[in-house]
């Protein structure tokens, strides 16, 4: 397992609550559909077990990873729940994967060849799910070749087909084209539904929808849903907050970025700190270093994007790029001292320095951001 950084003073603070809260508020809108918490990743950075307990415990329904491993850690530190792999695995893995009771997802004739094979070898019934390419183009069962797919996977007494599903491309988009496109995928996964229904196949659990497509196609929600981003309190686009609004409901953040102060020193003006002297300081000030960097997390690309970070509830600018374990900060004339608190992510006062500006500051989305945080940063349950 990597190693945490826990002797040096920086730090991520996961709150268990905001990530109840988020899917207490999701299950408000979503009526009679499960909620299924997706914690691939390491929970998109907050920490797969912490974040996996908190949806469980808000009344998330079930969990999805992307990884045998993951799912196998999951286990290990005691979560019982339902486990959906979100990816067919390697036939050498499907053992490993019923072995410690996660549901597989079949996309593929030789994927449900090997989850049949290994299933009947195990003994016992499993669960499995279907997925279906309806657009995306990444994985999953092509509609026309789902008959021959169902047929096997219904040959084996071994194998339980509990769900069928797909996944959106564009849900989070707003053009018109976007939202044809993902009613598009819908209507073609209904058409796949309805043609095993007439051979009176009917898995118990359908679901299609992400965070985008839960929160902007209630058509889509089906039997259930698959919340990623929103479980950690962020939207996919802000165009999605209307459904929120209309419910009287908000999101919380649910992570927070945190160190202290390790040094300062007053730098004069024109001096370049930092790798590459890529910026000349206008004014004398005082620099101050962070023991937080891009192996933790904090992309390169933040210092010429105009990034800040707290102290004392101000916003400070960065005085150089960002090096590996550190960053240098220019404070001005203002007092700083070592020890002193520093937000990079989060709220510290009145100030509030979130994922989605960090993302905009660096060119990328939110997802990367969250994901990008690095192994060795603690994960802190603050509540």
């Amino acid at each position: 397992m990597p190693v945490e950084g826990v002797r040096r003073p920086a730090w991520a603070e996961i709150s268990a609550s905001a990530i109840a809260h988020n899917v207490r508020a999701l299950k408000a809108i979503m009526g009679d559909a499960l909620l299924c918490a997706v914690v691939k990743a390491n929970a998109y950075g907050h920490g797969a077990p912490l974040a996996a307990r908190a949806a469980l415990e808000g009344g998330a329904d079930s969990l999805a990873v992307a990884l045998v491993d993951e799912g196998i850690e999951l286990r290990e530190a005691g979560v019982s729940a339902p486990i959906l792999l979100l990816a067919e695995v390697p036939a050498s893995t499907v053992p490993d994967a019923l072995g410690h009771s996660l549901t597989l997802t079949i996309g593929s004739l030789e994927g449900a060849q090997a989850a049949a094979a290994s299933a009947e070898k195990l003994g016992g019934l499993h669960r499995v799910h279907l997925k279906v390419d309806t657009g995306m183009r990444r994985m999953g069962v092509a509609p026309e070749q789902v008959g021959d797919v169902v047929d096997l996977l219904l040959a084996s007494k071994a194998i339980d087909l509990e769900g069928i599903y797909t996944h959106f491309s564009v849900a989070d988009g707003s053009s018109s084209d976007d939202r044809a496109f993902t009613r598009g995928q819908v209507r073609l996964f209904n058409e796949v539904v309805e043609a095993l229904g007439e051979r009176g196949v009917a898995p118990r659990v359908r679901h299609v929808a992400n965070s985008a497509g839960a929160l902007g196609y209630p058509e889509a929600r089906f039997s259930m849903v698959r919340v990623g981003l929103a479980l950690y309190g962020y939207l996919p686009e802000s165009w999605l907050a209307g459904t929120l609004n209309e419910h009287g409901l908000t999101l919380a953040p649910a992570l927070a970025l945190r160190a202290q102060v390790v040094a300062v020193r007053r730098v004069l003006a024109g001096e370049r700190p930092s790798y590459g002297r890529s910026r000349a300081l206008e004014r004398d000030t005082t620099i101050a270093t962070v023991p937080f960097g891009y192996a933790d997390g904090y992309p390169r690309r933040l210092f010429e994007g105009g990034a800040d970070v707290l102290i004392h509830d101000k916003r400070y600018p960065l005085a150089g790029n960002v090096t590996m374990d550190q960053l240098l900060v220019d404070v001005g004339d203002d007092h700083v001292a070592p020890g002193d608190d520093v937000v990079l992510l989060g709220r510290q006062g009145p100030e509030l320095i979130t994922a989605e500006e960090w993302a905009e500051k660096a060119s990328t989305i939110t997802w990367e951001i969250l994901c990008g945080i690095g192994a060795r940063v603690p994960r802190v349950l603050v509540d």
